[in-house]
């Protein structure tokens, strides 16, 4: 009795790992601070057994490959968990619900590959940190990722870390089913633009680090998220920015905005004349976009609306003349036969007008007429009566016609 009494004394005063506790293999105990470290041991599961006191279990550079409800089953007094780089690559369903006083969770530096939609449920929600920075393995798990956050029931959730994911979007409305979330990491992934609705709900978020990721501008959709989270920290420096006219609404934003922006850190990647400008202090015609009045906008578009009319006209024009030139032979006879028949037509009516104009012609034409009528009626007094005169619209000719004797045919 008394050497147990030694043993617990000096285990409080020099925290000497394994002295008077029951340790797994592989791992460190330290009773005054509560502690498991189970570092570098090739474990392939996670350890059973531990001590009573362990608030704090350090499980890290293993090879556990699945984690789930059985791994934590006699765990129930662990407050922090930390499960970093041990290659994990699948959580069950219900993995920490025995951990019903965990509070802190590092899966950092693992390859989760498949999550299961209620992986991270704990009754009671008493989870307030998550770190999964460097965790996931591919873009396609930020979809049970998702489910995971809403079925993970993470209303105490106050911290998340997703920062080195390779994220190259967020889907809109998937921070939602964490409405007390006030610091959430986003750092060092591939982000080019934030949607619309991707931070609804989020009425308690205070720091938003989007830091080191690929916007080359934030888009319209994007600063009305960023506004609607009103005076938040939001971290927006280290990314390639395209100092160029498309943002300009994004440094409009920035001398206006409530958001505590990190505007030193905000500078430009392209193009090389401004690079490193602060896009703080850049103004419309050192980007090259010079904003016109709307008067003039007007003027520009009625000119473009006219050129493009002419332009499309000598089009027409164009294809007019290429038919012409095709049929050229065939219009050139037609032409020729249409001058010719308007010359008799103009030739007619211009004797006919000289006859009507002149009354020497027309009394000469009378008489003329009145002659050949006599003429006609003398002859025909004359000739014998087997004779017939026959009037042709040119002339009139006589011919003579004999009977022929009778009886014969």
């Amino acid at each position: 009795m008394v050497v147990f009494a030694l043993c617990v004394f000096w285990g409080f005063l020099f925290s000497t790992p394994g002295q008077c506790s029951v340790c797994p293999p592989g791992c460190e105990c330290f009773e005054v601070t509560q502690t498991l470290e189970c570092v570098s041991s090739d474990l392939h599961l996670v350890p059973q057994d531990i001590p009573g006191y362990v608030r704090t279990a350090i499980i890290t550079g293993n090879n556990i490959h699945q984690i789930g409800p059985n791994s934590f089953a006699q765990q129930e007094n662990v407050t922090n968990l930390v499960l970093n780089n041990n290659r994990i690559t699948e959580m069950a369903s219900h993995t920490f619900s025995a951990l019903t006083n965990l509070g802190f969770l590092d899966l950092s530096a693992n390859q989760l590959a498949l999550i299961h939609p209620e992986a991270l449920y704990i009754p009671g929600s008493p989870l307030q940190e998550l770190n999964l920075s460097h965790s996931l393995f591919n873009f396609t798990v930020l979809t049970d990722l998702t489910t995971a956050l809403r079925w993970g029931g993470l209303g105490g959730l106050l911290h998340l870390d997703l920062s080195g994911n390779h994220l190259a979007l967020l889907p809109p409305g998937m921070f939602s089913y964490i409405p007390n979330l006030q610091h959430l990491h986003l750092s060092n992934n591939s982000l080019v633009t934030v949607y619309s609705g991707t931070f609804s709900g989020m009425n308690g978020l205070k720091v938003l680090d989007l830091r080191q990721n690929a916007f080359r501008t934030i888009g319209a959709d994007a600063l009305q998220e960023l506004e609607k989270l009103g005076s938040i920290k939001v971290l927006l420096g280290n990314n390639p920015y395209s100092c160029s006219c498309e943002i300009q609404s994004f440094i409009e934003w920035l001398n206006k905005t409530r958001a505590q922006v990190d505007v030193d850190a905000v500078r430009c990647l392209s193009p090389v004349g401004l690079m490193k400008t602060k896009l703080r202090t850049l103004t419309v015609q050192a980007i090259g976009c010079v904003s016109q009045a709307p008067s003039e906008v007007n003027k520009l578009t009625l000119q473009t609306s006219y050129v493009f009319l002419g332009l499309v006209l000598g089009f027409v024009g164009m294809v007019f003349l290429f038919v012409l030139y095709l049929n050229r032979k065939d219009m050139k006879k037609w032409v020729m036969d249409t001058r010719d028949a308007c010359r008799d037509v103009l030739e007619g009516y211009h004797y006919r007008y000289e006859i009507d104009s002149d009354p020497r012609l027309a009394n000469i034409t009378v008489d003329a007429k009145r002659e050949r009528g006599n003429f006609g009626i003398t002859l025909s007094q004359q000739l014998p009566n087997d004779t017939c005169i026959i009037k042709t619209p040119t002339d009139t000719s006589i011919k003579m016609v004999t009977n022929p004797p009778p009886g014969n045919p």
